[in-house]
């Protein structure tokens, strides 16, 4: 048991802080602004204050204005998270295939192997492993626990799998919120920058007395890069939000299946 909680520590599980990565986000977000987008070589006369370049899409979402950095914020944070993400449910799923293992597993309870059931657990390692090697465990203990009734054995095996599943799901959700939320704070910061930029634009035509159909033209492209920009980062967070939320989904199926077996295993083999 100490041996498997050492193995449990040492896996990879997230990020906790995942407010020190959006704030990293944050400052890469504003260098990228100032020093790649800003550069003065994307613009006519090398000055950032005049209009890009033609045909230089850095220096047109660089006229998106102060948004451009928030938004830039919101897709670098999606990206980061996406990767940690990544990292921790490979790490949760184990060291081989989850479908090989709960297989295996479920062999081996049909043959009533407890103990080489335990030892596929420490094999694979991960979330799943660890719930049904603590399920074993609580299996042994019931066993040989005479003076419970045969359905207060079975109750304490199911509450164990629910309790177990409950210290791990939670590892599994990490950060997911964010990048839900990210979804439709993309989208909207979008809007807003495409909004303020539009305000900007028929400002300055009001403040020149006259219908400059250029400046216009000019004025509202360079804010529509705003809802672009934003669309393009909600649309990443979807993708992302929903890829994991599937293997989420799997690792959870997998640890429903292999506790009914061995749920179903007990009341089979103890009459």
């Amino acid at each position: 048991m100490e041996n498997k909680q050492k193995k449990t520590k040492k896996r990879f599980t997230g990020i906790k802080s995942s407010g020190l990565v959006m704030l990293a986000c944050f400052g890469l977000a504003l260098i990228i602004y100032k020093f790649v987008l800003g550069n003065p070589a994307n613009f006519v006369n090398g000055d950032p204050a005049n209009h890009p370049l033609e045909g230089n899409f850095l220096g047109l979402i660089y006229k998106g204005g102060i948004i451009v950095p928030i938004i830039q914020t919101l897709l670098l944070t999606v990206m980061a998270l996406s990767v940690e993400r990544f990292f921790a449910i490979r790490s949760a799923q184990g060291k081989g295939k989850l479908v090989k293992f709960v297989a295996e597993v479920k062999a081996s309870l049909s043959k009533g192997d407890i103990k080489g059931a335990t030892a596929l657990c420490e094999k694979q390692q991960g979330s799943v492993a660890n719930v049904v090697g603590s399920t074993l465990i609580k299996y042994a203990e019931v066993e040989e626990d005479k003076a419970l009734s045969k359905e207060q054995q079975i109750l304490a095996i199911q509450k164990e799998v629910e309790e177990a599943t409950a210290l791990e799901l939670p590892m599994l959700s990490q950060n997911l919120p964010i990048i839900a939320t990210i979804v439709t704070l993309g989208t909207l910061m979008g809007l807003l920058g495409t909004v303020i930029g539009m305000i900007k634009s028929f400002a300055s035509l009001a403040g020149a007395g006259g219908t400059d159909s250029v400046a216009l033209s000019a004025g509202i492209s360079e804010a529509l890069i705003n809802t672009a920009f934003g669309i393009a980062t909600g649309a990443l967070a979807v993708v992302s939000y929903n890829y994991f939320t599937s293997k989420i989904d799997s690792i959870t199926y997998c640890i429903d299946e292999v506790g009914f077996s061995i749920v179903q295993t007990f009341a089979a083999s103890h009459k």
